[in-house]
């Protein structure tokens, strides 16, 4: 065999070997992956283990990701099972290690701990079912940043989710809820599963709105306009209030639309026995003001025509008959 011919050769297998290599590694932002797998290693070889400091040194990781880098610095090891899952062993994923304190809102007593009969803090356990698989680029992504549940039949099997809303409806439904976490009606018409449907009419706030021309309209400064469909996740705070049904306690716990000078300064909010004037106060200010809009409602702001009474006599979700605010 001549030179030549063992050149190539030589050349096929460094090429061979390079793209195994690229191929073996599992874990990569490039890939839109961060959870470790069969392969990991290369070969597998570091599948399995649960010491990351038997391969891994404390002062080579993420050298090039100086804010990830700053966090495990600081809080060891243990910090790898929340970006990289378990690596094929029992140990426990943990994600509130390095997520506590002020963003998101953990210190508070309710939660979306996934049981409407107890007042919970969440746990690790608890992020998972929504965040399975995060890059940790601190970009919210819908197809990322969220579990993919398969998406249900009504919004096209296999779409990606378009909203946060269409990834709660998928448990909040009545016909079709996650296997394995079904949930029964409390009472009838338990908004708990029957938003879906409920959603659909001009709703506080369904994909139906209100047209902005009637005696109380009015919004605050903000990308908000009526007509738009808003998050559930603009009212209803996931990781931690105080107030009931988790309505949120602070405007920049939601409100995405509203303009930062009023979001982030923030507006407190207080739902005492079914009195949602410091929710509603937040975003709605009457153009005309009438009634009670002149007084404050307790947080500072004032706006809305009734203050310090239930406002679901009129305003509850789903309510077909209701011609919009």
């Amino acid at each position: 065999m001549c030179s030549k011919q063992l050149w190539a050769i030589f050349l096929l297998f460094l090429l061979t070997f390079s793209v195994q290599a690229i191929d073996g590694i599992d874990v990569s932002l490039k890939k839109g992956n961060l959870i470790l797998t069969s392969i990991h290693g290369g070969d597998g070889s570091g599948w399995g283990k649960k010491e990351c400091a038997a391969c891994h040194f404390m002062n080579r990781i993420h050298s090039d990701a100086p804010v990830i880098r700053a966090e495990v610095k600081q809080r060891g090891f243990d910090t790898c099972t929340g970006c990289h899952g378990s690596n094929g062993t029992d140990a426990v994923r943990q994600c509130l290690i390095c997520h506590q304190g002020e963003t998101p809102l953990l210190d508070e007593v309710n939660s979306h701990d996934f049981s409407v009969t107890e007042q919970n803090k969440l746990g690790d356990d608890d992020c998972l079912l929504c965040h399975d698989r995060s890059d940790m680029d601190g970009k919210f992504e819908l197809g990322i940043d969220l579990t993919a549940y398969p998406s249900p039949s009504f919004f096209d099997e296999g779409r990606p989710y378009r909203s946060k809303v269409e990834f709660c409806l998928r448990c909040h439904n009545e016909t079709h809820q996650i296997a394995g976490s079904e949930m029964q009606a409390r009472f009838d018409n338990d908004p708990l599963i029957t938003i879906e449907t409920s959603y659909k009419y001009l709703d506080v706030h369904g994909r139906k709105a209100g047209t902005g021309q009637r005696t109380y309209a009015g919004l605050r400064d903000g990308e908000q306009a009526y007509g738009d469909v808003l998050e559930c996740t603009d009212c209803h705070a996931m990781h931690g209030t105080h107030n009931d049904k988790l309505i949120v306690d602070r405007s920049h716990a939601g409100m995405t639309k509203l303009a930062p000078a009023i979001r982030d300064i923030p507006v407190l909010i207080d739902v005492v026995e079914g009195d949602y004037s410091q929710l509603c106060v937040t975003c709605h200010v009457m153009n005309v003001t009438v009634e009670q809009g002149a007084k404050d409602t307790g947080n500072g702001l004032a706006g809305v025509h009734r203050v310090g009474e239930d406002c679901r006599v009129c305003h509850v979700h789903g309510l077909a008959v209701q011609t919009g605010l």
